[in-house]
């Protein structure tokens, strides 16, 4: 069982503003958005970081991808662009430590990567 604020949302204990689930995934609006859209795409099974996801566990990172790329689609922004992002650890930004993707679009976008 997932013991994160995303495990929370998943199993409805707290709301969320839900713009797709399946079998396999939920993704929501980001309630700190750092763009005009900023959905995050979580997976049902519970894995904290990158780097505790397995071998055999390699297609949830293939489903999230898949699903931001269709949702980016169906909101009609995919041609104009957008980001995903996976953070990794303290360093890397991860604050949530269960494993989700940000998909952040409606807006140019600047450069990343450089440290604080």
């Amino acid at each position: 069982m997932d013991p994160t604020i995303f495990g929370k949302i998943i199993r409805r204990e707290i709301p969320a503003d839900i713009v797709y689930e399946d079998e396999h995934l939920i993704a929501f609006r980001d309630i700190a958005p750092q763009a005009p859209v900023h959905v995050l795409f979580v997976p049902k099974v519970h894995v904290p970081t990158l780097n505790d996801l397995q071998p055999d566990q390699a297609e949830v990172v293939g489903r999230l991808a898949q699903a931001a790329a269709a949702y980016a689609k169906r909101e009609g922004f995919a041609e104009d662009g957008y980001r995903i992002v996976m953070n990794c650890n303290g360093h890397g930004g991860q604050t949530v430590f269960q494993i989700h993707l940000h998909l952040l679009a409606g807006a140019q976008l600047g450069r990343f990567g450089t440290p604080h």
